[in-house]
């Protein structure tokens, strides 16, 4: 390929899907507004008026056109397209009728049945951590499955705040892309920068919508981008991408959302309270409380997300241990730093 255009080409994947989510967008505004698909104020949020909440429709819309080029052309595996179509629906019917957390967890399954079993695309090798190298398939489905679950679930449990998700899901899909289109492997960046386009146009309706434009992305964005992430994750296994310890630095990567969502149920635990019970103890909502917008707590929280992986790149060639017990630490360390700031503000408010 010319040098020029190896550059080039992944900023003109970006803009041919931003400028299909951008014409797809106000369609799928009014659709949501015709079906009364809209959340309504209540005492978990903070908007004001009626506000479409469907907004992974559009995303779905822009990442399927491709997938079914891709099918046709015989570029992808049919399988993990099916999964993929599960879990937005998953998503779609929970956003309408808000599931219980078993459903969901039912739902999320299944989806992950479709990637893992069907389109056997899976985690195989521990790569040598805790001394485990190739898996055996009951082990591999296992592991697979729980990484899954756990991907899935912290970024769906992230999407509270305007542009947290999408804005996470921007820097992961960059990350991967850029990796996996310098190690020659242009089919999965390609996902990856299809992925990036149609997030951007959600972003901008997401927080700078304005009362009549906002939408929110709701499960039926969060799950797919989850379903989508873990893809990427266990692509960067299969195609022996040159990381030492790949599902360390894929931990690294995705830390934030992962840190919290533990922190959260440990926390709940503790309490003994239902961990699927929600609550306003994720690490948006302290943000929230110290009196930030919605803007600056998903602009600091996209920041630390970077910083992390910052610290993937510069420590993949470390031994697991350091990578996770230093990211670990670092996680540990951040939140009591926000939890000392929100009792002082508390505090300080009496």
């Amino acid at each position: 390929m010319n040098p020029f255009l190896h550059i080039v080409y992944p900023f003109i994947i970006i803009f041919v899907s931003f400028l299909s989510g951008l014409v797809l967008m106000p369609f799928v505004i009014r659709f949501a507004r015709a079906k009364n698909l809209v959340v309504r104020p209540n005492k978990r949020t903070s908007h004001i008026g009626e506000v479409p909440n469907v907004g992974g429709l559009n995303i779905f819309i822009v990442l399927m056109t491709f997938f079914v080029i891709s099918l046709i052309f015989k570029q992808i595996n049919l399988f993990f397209v099916i999964g993929f179509c599960i879990i937005f629906i998953i998503g779609f019917i929970d956003d309408r009728l808000e599931l219980s957390a078993i459903w969901k967890l039912f739902g999320e399954t299944f989806g992950a049945f479709f990637l893992i079993k069907f389109a056997d695309i899976r985690i195989l090798s521990l790569g040598g951590m805790f001394g485990i190298y190739e898996l055996p398939l009951w082990g591999s489905y296992l592991i697979s499955f729980a990484v899954f679950i756990l991907i899935v679930n912290a970024l769906n449990l992230i999407d509270g705040v305007d542009g947290l998700a999408s804005g996470l899901g921007i820097v992961y899909s960059a990350f991967f892309g850029v990796w996996f289109y310098s190690w020659g492997n242009v089919y999965i960046s390609l996902i990856c920068f299809v992925a990036i386009g149609a997030l951007l146009v959600f972003f901008l309706y997401n927080v700078f919508g304005g009362s009549r434009r906002k939408i929110f992305m709701g499960d039926s964005g969060s799950l797919p981008l989850g379903y989508l992430i873990t893809f990427f994750v266990f692509s960067v296994h299969l195609n022996n991408i040159e990381f030492t310890y790949p599902l360390a630095t894929s931990f690294i990567v995705l830390f934030m959302p992962l840190f919290d969502m533990l922190r959260v149920a440990f926390t709940r635990l503790v309490n003994h309270n239902n961990i699927f019970h929600p609550d306003k103890n994720h690490i948006h909502h302290l943000l929230l409380k110290l009196g930030l917008s919605h803007k600056k707590v998903s602009m600091i929280l996209i920041f630390v997300s970077l910083i992390f992986v910052l610290i993937a790149l510069l420590m993949m060639h470390k031994h697991y241990l350091t990578q996770i017990l230093f990211t670990i630490l670092t996680g540990i360390t951040l939140s009591y730093l926000l939890w000392l700031l929100v009792e002082k503000k508390h505090f300080n408010s009496k």
